[in-house]
């Protein structure tokens, strides 16, 4: 067993760590900490509450005893002050230079770098300091070579756009219009001689087209950059620079219009159970931890159809657990909605919320004290979905979320709410994967067609009575009457139906969601037979 497993508390593990630790490399002079009895007041009890912090937090033990204490104690070690008088730069640098003075080599090094940082971090956050900022990223690279009359353009530009994105997303999005607009300018100007604004003309555009399919863009992806290139063109035309409407009517490519995919109610099923085991059989503290995490997240993401960016912004303040709902803010468009969470979901944010832990912000989903990185989610996500031979991505189970609902009958309407769509025909995709409307009509005329292939008289359906009939007739002109509510439709829909049913002209298991509009067509049809 090591000298430090077999420690009975902080102080003793840390006193054994420096005893045992490999120093031959010093140079003589160097500052070395000193043990714990050295120690001003103050400073074990803080070691206490940093090693309280990172086990709330997710650190695995062995981390927390392998480089997180010997880190923290190398700085108190070295300072000798009390925990308020510590400073967060020359105090940390100090116990980062003994560090490299020991010539550990490099992953060690850079691991006792990171814990450096970790402290600092816990540090800020007992003294309420707030997190530190990262610096913002320079996006110079990609506007080297490019024209001051064409940079000064898309930074204004830029700044008008900015605005309307999320927070969140600022930095990514920035750089994605600066590397979108770097590669369409360039052409236009190297390729096309382009030299000012009044020189681009819609050949160009042909132009660039053409070489971003034979370089084998997507569809999708020479679209966005039209779309960028025609919202920039508008905004010169408002500056009051002449710009061609040739520029500006420039079609978009014909767009494959793929079936969203989504999971089978078995391969759900086996994520699901997946993430329950992991809960059930986790031994450690920081496994439990995760795997709660994972569960949580994965019932957001299937249960709630959250988008991943809407996962990683979730505040508590967004959380009514006794109320079964919480709050996506600002999430695509910059639009608010509520959604529902099932009793599972409830039950797993709950749990998970337990063991959440401390953190400078009030995200729901921490790791190791931190809001979520990005793609952390989608990897965590990939790796429950290999666990069980299921090909799971975080926007597919946003997919599943819609065509399970579907097919449970849930209204179109709601479905669409619930996603936040901000148009009927983004919803309207996922009838196209699974319309149980088109599903029972098939079936049913196929049991027909079958019937009359049979040897012997084809089968008659029992007439309509003339009292039925009549009150048929009436109902489907008010149903028709375009001026009709929704649910005014919906309901005589229901009253037609049961009628039809008793004659088996409707199947008894259609779902709610059949084609309100063709019904009374129908209805008349069926009322005025003999």
């Amino acid at each position: 067993m090591s000298p430090l497993k077999a420690a009975a508390n902080l102080a003793e593990m840390y006193d054994l760590g420096l005893k045992y630790a490999r120093n031959k490399s010093l140079l003589p002079g160097t500052n070395v900490p000193r043990p714990t009895t050295e120690w001003p007041a103050g400073c074990l009890e803080l070691l206490d509450r940093y090693r309280t912090w990172l086990l709330g937090g997710g650190t695995s033990p062995h981390t927390i005893r392998l480089h997180h204490i010997p880190m923290a104690g190398h700085v108190l070690g070295l300072a000798l002050k009390v925990p308020e008088k510590l400073d967060l730069e020359a105090d940390l640098q100090s116990a980062l230079d003994f560090v490299l003075a020991r010539q550990m080599g490099g992953e060690w090094t850079r691991n006792c770098r990171n814990a450096l940082n970790k402290f600092r971090t816990f540090l800020r956050l007992e003294r309420g300091l707030g997190e530190v900022q990262r610096p913002l990223p320079e996006f110079t690279h990609y506007t080297d070579g490019l024209p001051a009359w064409l940079v000064e353009q898309l930074e204004q530009f830029l700044a008008l756009r900015q605005g309307n994105w999320r927070p969140a997303r600022l930095d990514q999005s920035t750089r994605q219009f600066w590397s979108n607009s770097a590669v369409v300018w360039r052409f236009f100007i190297q390729q096309c001689g382009v030299r000012e604004f009044g020189d681009l003309k819609r050949k160009h555009l042909y132009a660039f087209i053409c070489q971003r399919q034979n370089a084998g863009r997507a569809v999708s992806g020479i679209n966005a950059d039209l779309h960028e290139l025609r919202s920039f063109l508008l905004f010169l035309q408002e500056e009051g620079y002449e710009v061609p409407q040739s520029l500006l009517r420039m079609p978009s490519l014909k767009q494959p219009e793929p079936l969203p995919k989504y999971l089978t109610d078995e391969q759900v099923k086996l994520l699901r159970d997946e993430a329950e085991r992991r809960v059930a059989e986790a031994l450690e503290s920081h496994t439990r931890r995760d795997a709660l995490l994972d569960r949580a997240v994965f019932y957001l993401l299937w249960q709630g159809g959250l988008r991943l960016c809407e996962v990683e912004d979730l505040l508590l303040e967004d959380l009514d657990l006794s109320g079964r709902k919480l709050s996506v803010r600002q999430s695509k468009n910059l639009k608010d909605r509520t959604v529902f969470i099932a009793d599972a979901a409830v039950r797993a944010v709950r749990e998970y919320l337990q063991v959440r832990g401390d953190g400078f912000s009030s995200h729901v989903f921490l790791y190791r004290n931190r809001a979520l990185a990005k793609e952390l989610v989608s990897s965590r996500m990939r790796a429950l979905g290999e666990a069980v031979g299921v090909k799971v991505h975080t926007h597919r189970l946003r997919h599943t979320t819609a065509t399970q609902l579907l097919n449970a009958g849930c209204r179109i309407t709601s479905i669409q709410k619930f996603l936040g769509h901000k148009k009927l025909n983004t919803t309207m995709i996922y009838a196209r994967v699974h319309d149980q409307t088109v599903e029972a009509d098939y079936f049913s005329a196929m049991q027909r067609v079958e019937q009359r292939l049979q040897v012997g008289p084809e089968p008659v359906d029992p007439p309509v009575s003339e009292e039925d009939r009549a009150e048929i007739l009436t109902l489907a002109e008010e149903m028709a009457n375009p001026q009709a509510e929704p649910e005014k439709r919906l309901s005589l829909f229901e009253k037609i139906r049961a009628l039809l049913r008793g004659p088996g002209i409707i199947p008894t298991h259609a779902p709610p969601v059949m084609l309100v509009n063709v019904l009374p067509v129908m209805a008349i049809g069926n009322a005025m037979s003999p």
